[in-house]
């Protein structure tokens, strides 16, 4: 009887263990600038889902961005723009379209105080909108506490939607997994699926990552789950494969990386023409966001280019799906 409860308590420790450590990691990881870093058993991971702001800075020469200078141009009473790091090469691009070069300062790693373009994600673009610290931002819809926030000092936000994107589910690509549906992700994540082989797969621990609160992509994801309660199994994390998620251009576009591949929901892949039909089950829209007490006369000036065949030609050439189809 005693050996039995000590073997118990034995158990009992180490899943006490298991689950600390597991929530520190989770800590470590939601606390990263650069995104989601899953290491799983066997040195497989779900990489590094960064952004580098050099890659993609306004009016580089080496920039990643493409976009044609426009006969429309703001040069007076330039608003900030802000936003999401997954659609940083959309506003820089904008703004290397129409604003003149000497109003963009990157001082080395981050753009300085004085710059009309800045890029705190969305977690900082949203407070700092609200706060009148920058004028547009360039972001999916905002989590509850974001609006909350809004609310509590007095703020409307005015949403404006400038085009498309789809939120993706993500694993290793050495998972013989390519399709799994909506309802089995719910499972996956609320906990009633731990094991791969349950949905096709190999006979190995799901590890189910989730991203930093207040972020574009646990704002969808909180979104997809509909207030169901997410469990996960501690022991995925040690012995597990990892399926992580994020928008579809932040991994196809901005973070290629070649370990990493996006799986079909329900059947259908998040290709852009799934996204523009609305056949990929998460669709949605990605915003202009602005407060509607604002006195900047260009704000609507420029909401209005970027509605234009001009602007939504820019967003279509920097990789994400335009809100209608865009005439060569």
């Amino acid at each position: 009887m005693k050996k039995n409860i000590a073997v118990l308590f034995i158990i009992i420790s180490i899943l006490g263990m298991a689950s600390l450590l597991y929530s520190g990691i989770q800590f470590n990881i939601s606390h990263r600038n650069s995104g989601m870093i899953a290491v799983v058993a066997g040195s497989n991971e779900i990489s590094n889902l960064s952004i580098n702001l050099k890659d993609y800075l306004p009016f580089g020469r080496n920039s990643k961005i493409n976009y044609t200078k426009s006969d429309f141009q703001i040069e007076k009473n330039i608003p900030v723009l802000d936003g999401a790091s997954a659609l940083y090469p959309v506003f820089s691009a904008i703004a290397s379209a129409i604003y003149p070069e000497c109003s963009v300062y990157f001082g080395g790693e981050n753009f300085t105080k004085e710059s009309k373009v800045q890029m705190r994600n969305t977690r900082g673009a949203y407070q700092a909108l609200v706060d009148g610290v920058s004028d547009i931002i360039f972001c999916a819809a905002p989590s509850k506490e974001q609006l909350s926030y809004a609310e509590e000092k007095n703020v409307e936000l005015e949403f404006v939607p400038i085009g498309l994107e789809a939120f993706v589910f993500i694993i290793n690509v050495n998972n013989t997994v390519e399709d799994l549906s909506v309802e089995q992700i719910k499972k996956i994540y609320s906990g009633k699926i731990l094991n791969w082989k349950e949905v096709g797969g190999s006979n190995s621990f799901i590890a189910a990552w989730q991203r930093k609160l207040g972020s574009g992509s646990q704002t969808a994801f909180l979104n997809f789950m509909n207030e169901e309660k997410t469990r996960t199994n501690p022991f995925g994390i040690f012995f597990g494969n990892p399926i992580g998620y994020s928008f579809r251009y932040y991994v196809e576009g901005i973070t290629r990386n070649e370990n990493v591949k996006m799986i079909s929901l329900n059947g259908i892949a998040p290709t852009k023409e799934n996204i523009q039909n609305g056949t990929y089950p998460l669709s949605s829209y990605f915003f202009a966001v602005y407060r509607k007490d604002s006195k900047n006369e260009n704000l609507k000036k420029l909401v209005d280019w970027i509605l234009s065949p001009e602007g939504q030609k820019i967003i279509e050439d920097n990789g994400y799906v335009p809100l209608k189809k865009v005439s060569k």
